[in-house]
């Protein structure tokens, strides 16, 4: 998902333009990003789910971003390595999380599931369930965006 990083600001001002060239294009944009999200992250998901290592971890707080939506900052030791304190690196909020308060979950024990290959890379083990649904659905709507705009590449509906 770090790939997306580095080509944001070139993503950013061909979806700008295009709204005014080809309102199509921008669906088939958002419609490539939430597919590409999505399948990294199920794929990633499958992966810890088949080689990943459980340890316990503990809940230190909730980070919130910018539009409120809060990820738990966790840490825990890994067999044979240090401590580490991180986001999980898979973790899908809901617009619940905007305004429920974690001050119960604050120093929780939680099960985690890490990569053996990097350790820093994990999920809260209790979340997998959410995460599929949540990157899936991710999936689905990104694969409805890009099909309603190759219909309109094609002529079958009109945008814009």
């Amino acid at each position: 998902m770090k790939n997306i990083n580095k080509y944001w600001i070139i993503i950013v001002i061909i979806f700008f333009f295009s709204m005014f060239i080809k309102p199509a294009f921008c669906f088939f944009i958002l419609g490539t990003l939430l597919f590409y999200v999505g399948i990294t992250a199920v794929l990633f998901l499958k992966k810890i789910q088949s080689s990943g290592i459980e340890c316990t971890g503990r809940i230190l707080s909730f980070q919130s971003d910018s539009e409120g939506y809060k990820t738990p900052i966790v840490e825990f030791t890994p067999i044979g390595g240090g401590l580490i304190t991180e986001r999980p690196f898979v973790y899908a909020s809901s617009d619940l999380s905007k305004i429920r308060s974690y001050k119960k979950m604050v120093d929780k024990q939680v099960s985690i599931l890490y990569d053996p290959d990097d350790p820093k890379k994990f999920i809260v083990a209790d979340e997998r369930g959410f995460n599929y649904f949540a990157f899936v659905f991710c999936i689905l709507v990104g694969l409805g965006g890009i099909i309603v705009s190759i219909c309109s590449f094609i002529g079958y509906i009109k945008i814009g």
